[in-house]
């Protein structure tokens, strides 16, 4: 097996993103063969000994990807340090240890739908780079009745903090005395994109659902509930996979 750097095989066993490998080895935390590791070492995990925290870092377990309905209140993150119920806590305890899931991507506390975990690092980077730009599908209750002009501006996007955002399929699904339900279809996935864009113009979200993630829809997934998905359900939406080395999975 050829040698590769340390926070890449950090994501490739499940262990963290890339990035937060990288911030690891910065923090003094990573020892390669009983060394204190540097941002850019290689190893090679059939023959190289790689600690985190004093913990050897195990072998990429076998691929698992999960679709969860996350509820309103659960956090996308593998652990927190207030003790807040997060959506490894929604999962038993033979995926909770040991298989080094996590989220791919994030859903705010106050939002819920779909969402993946994964120990599948190129997975992972293949859904969550913008270069691949990937649609996620919301529904969204907003407060008020937008007039056609304000649903024009935010198909065309709304710029955010003096950055240009891009274009949204918006369409209106329903309206219900001072509330309104729109379907959005997006490619880029800024900090709380939505809940910015609809209080810039005067319509504040009540609600917000993520029902699917390019091809891959919620369903009838009941709410705090996940299933695994199976090979070949996560699909380029382009038809061509992204150049990462490995069979597409998604």
């Amino acid at each position: 097996m050829a040698s590769e750097r340390l926070q890449k095989l950090m994501a490739a066993a499940g262990f963290c993103s890339r990035r937060r490998g990288e911030e690891l080895l910065r923090q003094g935390r990573v020892r390669l063969n009983g060394q204190l590791a540097q941002l850019g070492d290689q190893a090679d995990l059939a023959t190289d000994r790689i600690e985190i925290d004093g913990q050897p870092l195990a072998p990429p377990a076998a691929t698992l990807t999960l679709l969860l309905n996350k509820p309103l209140g659960v956090l996308s993150t593998c652990h927190d340090p207030h003790g807040r119920t997060t959506v490894l806590d929604l999962l038993p305890a033979e995926l909770r240890q040991g298989q080094g899931l996590h989220p791919v991507g994030r859903l705010d506390a106050d939002s819920r739908g779909a969402l993946l975990l994964s120990n599948d690092g190129a997975l992972t980077l293949q859904l969550t780079h913008p270069r691949y730009g990937h649609s996620r599908t919301y529904r969204a209750w907003v407060r008020g009745r937008p007039e056609p002009p304000v649903l024009d501006q935010w198909r065309a996007g709304v710029p955010l903090q003096g950055q240009a955002s891009q274009s949204v399929q918006l369409s209106v699904l329903e309206q219900d005395g001072n509330a309104t339900l729109l379907e959005l279809v997006m490619r880029e996935g800024r900090n709380r994109q939505i809940r910015r864009t609809a209080g810039l113009l005067g319509h504040p979200v009540l609600d917000l659902r993520r029902i699917a993630i390019g091809g891959l829809e919620l369903a009838d997934l009941p709410e705090g509930r996940w299933r695994r998905l199976q090979p070949g359900e996560l699909v380029p939406e382009d038809g061509q996979a992204p150049d990462t080395g490995r069979t597409p999975r998604f």
